[in-house]
């Protein structure tokens, strides 16, 4: 008898205790196992409407509800006793009539009254706390025929209330209807237009709608997989938009962007396993931007494959300076040593007092080297008369370039004597060693968080990149670059161009945090080579409460504030490991430490490792955020001089480079901010950051 599960089943394991949900994976691997073993208790719950609704009994209290048609039992809920029969007594589970996908939904007359929740909108203790109603609105989908309404998926009970919905009211609404239903409905509240689900396909179990929320499992394995970590569904259930960037074939380099939330690294995921099952002789490279992220992303992709499965031994997965590294040592025999940044800027200043060049500051040479010279990795004068310098403000004739080129010259000079590096260095080197080689270390490429590649990580992965199609897919977000200024991928030949796109839905941020934080970016960002992100029309399927600004008249009573605020947390039953503290700098972690001390929270620095202590928050700067998620993100310190940061302003060489520090500041907080799923919490000292008002929508 196959058996199915459904998300629905995965994400309510996900909320027993240990112990439960141990007893409910043993019964549910009895299900599947043997459906008709005579221990197995199954009671037909007579009060549903849906007369295929059964419950079978794992202990005293415990009932997981399945769904029984044909020859087939699908793995519906599992709750109490009385609250597991409530769940089914209010819904049915069958085809929409429109769009034919199965849907589980609940029936409208049993529904109690929506009640729409108002919102305060910051917390500000220096000056008084206000709580406003937003203004009575018109209803939204007025215009939308009932046929209109139903190509989206809206269940024909539902249908009534769709039409009286205004804003407030329809996202107290969406809770309680099938998610293609709440995507349709909220991006043409947010677009104007209106995009059907899929047409109906031969066996409903198998339209896109269906597959987001139901997966046929071929084996006891597949479902021990798919059970060890309810929290990460994305390991079985795929967003149709998603799945068919997983499964398409490209004639070229690809890309797949979206806001923060829309699954880019599910969908890389994904690909890597894709190729792998497809290909017995793959290789291939998962790269990121840092080792604990590489760590982090091993673990999923070991979940993703199952622990008994040997696919994950034909995958490399690194950051991108860790593999540049392996790579040289392979080729050369021997480790690269580093020359670190502050060195460099001090032998640029005395090459320039050597060469008697004192008509452009330290801070012009250190960003010259910084963002042309070494990345770019320019050999001689004449190279560095046609590097395009692109965006700068100081323009540099062929005389002045010559002159400079005296300076950076001698610090090449004096690099190499020493037998140290720069990071540039070492990817150049390898870039070097492949680029005239047929043979490449690895058939397939994946890079996660692509927009933080630079120039001499791009042509590094050019260089042990296969030239053939679909051997490079790439995963990032314009509004997420945070270490890199932009330049042009097309001239370093990969071109992307007609083979990106762009997710809209967002299923780890409730709609109040994704709401704030894309504030913070402009709607339309574009790159070099004219690739073009809208950030309008992205939805999440999601509430939550809005986000909390506390602004405090010093670090102590912030401190305080920010204790309570995860006390709190805990109080309402917010694990320690589902919540992350992060700060600007680590100039002041002290004040983050002080606030966990406070609330009482043990805390860890580090991420990605298998055995990382469960009952941990995670604390650290911004930037360790990056492609983690948390129910709960507290950023402290957000203060005037910390966001921006007060020392990258005061090290600018030019407006251009001033706008991009600007930039990437407001992007490392839209990062961190996005990492929330259901709270966020943000504190500063008065008068706060520049782009707090930003946040919370608060004009001055």
């Amino acid at each position: 008898m196959p058996t199915i599960l459904s998300a629905n089943f995965q994400s309510a394991l996900g909320k027993l205790t240990n112990e439960e949900r141990k007893q409910t994976e043993l019964t549910a691997f009895q299900l599947m196992s043997d459906p008709n073993r005579p221990g197995l208790q199954f009671h037909r719950i007579d009060k549903s409407r849906d007369p295929n609704f059964w419950s079978v009994r794992v202990n005293r209290d415990l009932r997981i509800i399945v769904h029984k048609t044909g020859d087939s039992i699908m793995l519906a809920h599992v709750d109490h006793h009385d609250d597991a029969y409530t769940w089914a007594e209010r819904r049915v589970i069958d085809e929409h009539p429109t769009t034919g996908a199965i849907q589980i939904r609940e029936v409208r007359e049993l529904v109690e009254e929506i009640i729409v929740r108002t919102s305060i909108q910051g917390t500000f203790p220096l000056e008084p706390t206000s709580t406003s109603l937003e203004k009575l609105a018109p209803p939204i989908f007025n215009l939308l025929s009932d046929d209109e309404l139903m190509s989206v998926g809206v269940p024909l009970d539902w249908l009534g209330d769709v039409r009286r919905a205004d804003e407030d009211g329809f996202l107290a609404l969406a809770q309680h209807l099938p998610q293609e239903a709440q995507e349709g409905l909220l991006n043409y509240a947010a677009t104007g237009i209106l995009t059907p689900s899929a047409p109906p396909v031969a066996n409903a179990i198998e339209h896109p709608d269906s597959l987001r929320r139901f997966r046929v499992l071929e084996g006891l394995d597949e479902l021990k997989a798919a059970l060890e970590a309810p929290f990460e569904r994305w390991a079985v259930f795929l967003h149709p938009s998603q799945r068919g960037v997983v499964q398409h074939t490209y004639n070229g380099p690809a890309r797949v962007a979206g806001s923060a939330g829309t699954g880019k690294t599910v969908v890389a995921l994904h690909r890597v396993y894709r190729v792998l099952q497809g290909d017995p002789d793959a290789k291939v490279l998962l790269a990121t931007f840092s080792e604990p992220l590489a760590r982090n992303l091993a673990r999923k992709i070991r979940l993703l494959c199952g622990e008994a499965s040997s696919l994950p031994d034909r995958i490399v997965i690194q950051s991108f300076e860790q593999i540049a590294r392996d790579l040289l040592a392979l080729a050369t025999g021997r480790q690269p040593r580093f020359a670190d940044a502050e060195y460099v800027r001090s032998i640029l200043e005395k090459a320039a007092e050597e060469a008697g060049i004192f008509e452009v500051t330290p801070q012009f040479l250190n960003s010259e080297w910084t963002h042309v010279i070494d990345p770019w990795q320019i050999d001689s004068a004449e190279a560095y008369a046609q590097v395009p310098r692109m965006g700068r403000k100081n323009r540099l004739g062929t005389k002045q370039r010559e002159r400079l080129w005296t300076v950076f010259a001698a610090v090449r000079q004096r690099l190499a004597s020493m037998g140290l590096m720069t990071r540039a260095g070492v990817f150049a080197s390898v870039t070097r060693h492949y680029a005239s080689r047929s043979e490449k270390p690895f058939t397939h490429i994946v890079v996660d968080e692509a927009q933080d590649l630079g120039v001499a990580e791009l042509r590094f992965l050019a260089a042990i990149a296969r030239d053939e199609p679909d051997a490079m897919f790439f995963a990032g977000d314009l509004g997420q670059r945070i270490f890199q200024q932009p330049f042009s991928w097309k001239k370093l030949g990969i071109d992307v161009r007609g083979r990106s796109t762009t997710l809209k839905v967002n299923y780890r941020t409730s709609h109040q945090i994704r709401r704030a934080a894309d504030r913070l970016l402009p709607d339309r960002m574009r790159d070099v080579d004219e690739n073009e992100s809208l950030r309008t029309g992205t939805v999440s399927v999601f509430e939550g409460p809005d986000p909390i600004v506390i602004i405090e008249k010093d670090e102590t009573a912030e401190i305080a504030s920010a204790a309570n605020s995860i006390k709190q947390a805990l109080a309402d039953g917010f694990a320690a490991n589902e919540i992350g503290i992060f700060v600007r700098s680590e100039a002041h972690l002290d004040r983050a430490f002080a606030a966990a001390e406070a609330a009482g929270i043990p805390v860890r620095t580090f991420v990605g490792e298998e055995k990382a202590p469960t009952e941990t928050a995670l604390l650290g700067i911004m930037h360790l955020a990056k492609g983690l998620e948390f129910r709960l993100v507290v950023l402290m310190a957000c203060d005037e001089d910390a966001l921006p940061l007060a020392e990258r302003v005061a090290d600018v060489a030019d407006d251009f480079e001033l706008d991009e520090v600007l930039a990437t500041e407001r992007q490392l907080l839209y990062v961190a901010a996005t990492r929330a799923r259901d709270r966020l919490i943000v504190t500063a000292v008065v008068p706060g950051s520049q782009y707090i008002d930003d946040l919370i929508g608060r004009t001055v």
